[in-house]
């Protein structure tokens, strides 16, 4: 089976949240959009431009043919400037923000005790002026019937939507191309798309599965997430995927890898 690799980038338009967990009173942001991110949001798009709106038939389409990376903001549109690994105290004063917020008590015209929050986001707008890009790579294969590149410019990821939040906009077209992340090698002659580091100690570019044979430095968390299954059953499903490294972990063993639908990396059948 043969994969495409394009390479695209995003123009953020607003602010996004890519939901992590909560620390206090502030609903905390993953740096970075995940894999399971945009395929929900284009899964969400497809299925809606569909007549029969036949949420099931679409996501099993765009897990057949499909296959994302995370993508991560930069303030380049061709490569990405600052991993959140390498420095967070300097990428959280560059890229994030909080936005506060209440819920409303309307007998009493005033906020409802104990629900004033903030929502942390990755803002559309660096401290220092800059437009934010999100940079990332897309899996295409070769026999795609989606016609997913027309529905990237109506695309709104991560939470707070009904706020406008998560709107982004495609930098031209998917570029076709050979290379991926440094450090690594890509093969997308495989069924699924298969890494392999180029060197000792590569960074991991997404969350990485928590396996026998797998030796790596870095965070690990468990990965929860929820699903829609129909037009009227949103985020009803709750998933649980596993014990992952995070992302910017360094994988120590020379492994090869296999990237799933949801942009995961896991190790490789052979």
């Amino acid at each position: 089976m043969t994969w495409r690799l394009y390479r695209l980038t995003f123009r953020l338009l607003a602010p996004l949240h890519i939901g992590w967990f909560k620390q206090g009173n502030v609903q905390r942001t993953r740096p970075y959009v995940t894999g399971k991110s945009l395929w929900g949001a284009l899964t969400a798009r497809l299925a809606r431009d569909d007549a029969n709106r036949d949420y099931a038939k679409v996501r099993e389409q765009v897990n057949e043919w499909l296959v994302f990376s995370y993508f991560f903001p930069s303030t380049e549109p061709d490569q990405v400037t600052l991993w959140p690994w390498d420095n967070p105290r300097e990428f959280a004063w560059r890229y994030l923000g909080t936005y506060a917020s209440t819920a409303l008590d309307p007998s009493r015209n005033a906020a409802l005790d104990g629900s004033l929050h903030e929502t942390e986001c990755i803002t559309p707008y660096t401290r220092d002026g800059e437009p934010v890009y999100l940079l990332g790579f897309v899996f295409e294969r070769a026999d795609c019937e989606l016609n997913w590149r027309t529905a990237l410019s109506r695309l709104q990821i991560g939470g707070e939507r009904t706020r406008g939040w998560g709107r982004i906009q495609p930098c031209g077209e998917p570029q076709p191309t050979n290379s991926f992340w440094s450090g690594w090698t890509i093969d997308c002659s495989d069924e699924r798309p298969v890494l392999r580091p180029s060197k000792r100690d590569a960074r991991c570019f997404a969350h990485l599965a928590l396996t026998d044979g797998l030796i790596a430095i870095g965070g690990v968390e468990p990965l929860v997430g929820r699903e829609t299954e129909g037009a009227h059953q949103h985020g009803t499903k709750l998933v649980y995927h596993g014990l992952y490294w995070q992302p910017g972990a360094e994988l120590i063993a020379e492994k090869k890898l296999q990237i799933d639908e949801y942009g995961l990396w896991k190790p490789g059948t052979s």
